[in-house]
């Protein structure tokens, strides 16, 4: 098992992926496979792929930049930026989420275990208008 191949393989789909190319986690994810974020947690590629089938509806140009890996055995770990610009909010600028992804390999090479970790209140909360001045208050609140 080659497990800094598939790691690199799977940085290199995440990358590239495009609407189009969603279709192919299939190639690198088990059938079976589990995958969790900060507003998700699903088990099987179907559920996997409407996760991020919506991500291309929900944000405009949305992509990511892995940004470092760590392979130790039949497990990874991927640090990543997420960039994408709003559709509804703040049209023009480009938002980045920094984060990063745990992900267990099969004997096959294929992704059985997916877990994001990210700070959904600081990399997203924050940057909407409404719910943006009410998280800064609170983060300043809870600091003082």
């Amino acid at each position: 098992m080659n497990t800094r191949q598939f790691t690199q393989n799977l940085a290199t789909f995440f990358e590239t992926l495009s609407p189009q190319s969603v279709a192919q986690l299939h190639t690198l994810y088990d059938a079976q496979a589990r995958f969790k974020d900060p507003f998700n947690e699903v088990q099987g590629l179907p559920e996997i792929e409407r996760i991020f089938r919506h991500m291309y509806v929900a944000l405009d140009r949305p992509h990511f930049v892995i940004t470092g890996q760590l392979v130790d055995g039949q497990q990874a770990f991927l640090t990543w930026e997420f960039r994408f610009h709003f559709k509804r909010f703040d049209t023009t600028t480009l938002q980045t989420v920094r984060g990063g992804s745990h992900v267990a390999f099969n004997e096959q090479g294929l992704v059985t275990l997916h877990r994001d970790y990210w700070d959904a209140a600081e990399e997203l909360y924050e940057k909407l208008p409404l719910v943006g001045g009410v998280m800064r208050w609170l983060k300043k609140r809870a600091n003082t």
